[in-house]
């Protein structure tokens, strides 16, 4: 009988957990706000990313639970031993229901989602699985030293205090399991590590990178198992507020060029479809070595357009300028349909990157996420 009461509580507790996240996101059409999740209404007694901070590695890998909201975004560009193309996302969110800590064996106040999702270049498919849970029971959690975030038994760390990362996640269709070492540090994006996303106080982010991740492992999709290996990224963002009401959303840009330097560009829309000017993006060389971009430095152009079949249109192909550089890019997703139908419905996948550096042809990697478009 005891089992049978333990059972049905966590069952309860989940469907409960699963009933808060999507409140949490839905708006009176019952679609899902992004502006919600990442608002400003609700950050009353929640630490805010106010001013910049001294970064501590590992530390900063863990979690920072005063804060409303968190993510650990890992995406990835990876082929098989036949040069078969595959993208991965593997994002797990944490979201505080209230200011007050409520730790305990049975309680907590922190919500975890977790978002997999896989492109299949050759087959033109896009396979996506998402998990929630409550950090309690040992169900969901995050830790800095050594550092491990996981939903279940999805995860990204290790468990030992050095050695490369280890970003495992399986569902029925899909599954994931691959190690992940840095080939440059940490970067800090915004000023000192402060992503500010508009002009209220608060509204803005600790939010740094991994920009190279060196990547290798199993991907599993049916009953196919393949060998891959290329490059990941990693995102690391925390706040209580990122978006105000004038905001719709953004468009994420992370690219990995030829010669080994790396473009993050954060292109933040007002809800008339107009640049704020709060985007920015960061460029890291080849030898690690970092530049800010404010949104002047930078023309992004959107060339085409992908209409979903559930409603919605997204941008689909870009040319990017960046003149301080001399660099042109053009920037085209790998397949069109990469969106995903989670708490949040968005649009992320992998992308080709093409163009010319100095008047030298180069190419790259990337992905590009996009979010607002579609609610």
């Amino acid at each position: 009988m005891r089992n049978k009461s333990v059972r049905a509580f966590l069952i309860t507790s989940l469907l409960a957990v699963l009933l808060i996240a999507v409140s949490l996101a839905a708006d009176e059409t019952g679609g899902s706000r992004l502006s919600t999740l990442l608002g400003s209404e609700e950050e009353e007694g929640f630490v805010k990313a106010l001013e910049a901070r001294e970064f501590e590695f590992p530390r900063d890998h863990g979690p920072h639970s005063d804060y409303r909201n968190e993510w650990w975004y890992v995406t990835g560009n990876l082929d098989d031993v036949n040069g078969r193309r595959f993208g991965f996302e593997l994002t797990i969110f944490r979201f505080a229901l209230s200011p007050e800590a409520q730790e305990s064996g049975w309680r907590s106040n922190q919500v975890y989602i977790a978002h997999l999702a896989v492109t299949d270049a050759e087959d033109e498919r896009f396979l996506v699985a998402e998990r929630f849970s409550r950090g309690a029971l040992g169900l969901a959690g995050a830790r800095a030293e050594p550092f491990r975030v996981w939903i279940d038994d999805w995860h990204i760390g290790s468990d030992e205090a050095s050695g490369p990362w280890r970003l495992v996640a399986a569902d029925e269709e899909v599954s994931i399991d691959v190690e992940l070492s840095p080939l440059k540090a940490p970067v800090l994006n915004g000023v000192d590590g402060l992503s500010q996303k508009s002009a209220e106080p608060g509204n803005a982010s600790y939010y740094y990178s991994i920009t190279r991740l060196e990547t290798e492992g199993t991907l599993r999709i049916g009953d196919e198992s393949l060998a891959v290996s290329g490059l990941s990224w990693l995102d690391r963002e925390w706040s209580s507020s990122a978006l105000s009401a004038d905001q719709a959303g953004w468009d994420w840009f992370a690219l990995q060029l030829s010669d080994d330097s790396d473009l993050m560009f954060y292109n933040i829309r007002k809800n008339d479809g107009s640049q704020d000017r709060h985007s920015s993006g960061t460029w890291v060389d080849s030898n690690g070595a970092v530049e800010h971009i404010d949104p002047q430095d930078i023309e992004i152009v959107v060339e085409d357009r992908w209409d979903s079949p559930a409603g919605g249109s997204y941008p689909s192909r870009w040319s990017l300028h960046l003149p301080g550089r001399d660099l042109r890019l053009t920037i085209t997703p790998v397949i069109d349909d990469q969106e995903l139908f989670t708490t949040v419905r968005y649009w992320e996948g992998a992308v080709d990157v093409d163009g010319e550096l100095s008047g030298r042809a180069i190419k790259g990697r990337g992905y590009v996420e996009l979010t607002g478009y579609a609610e």
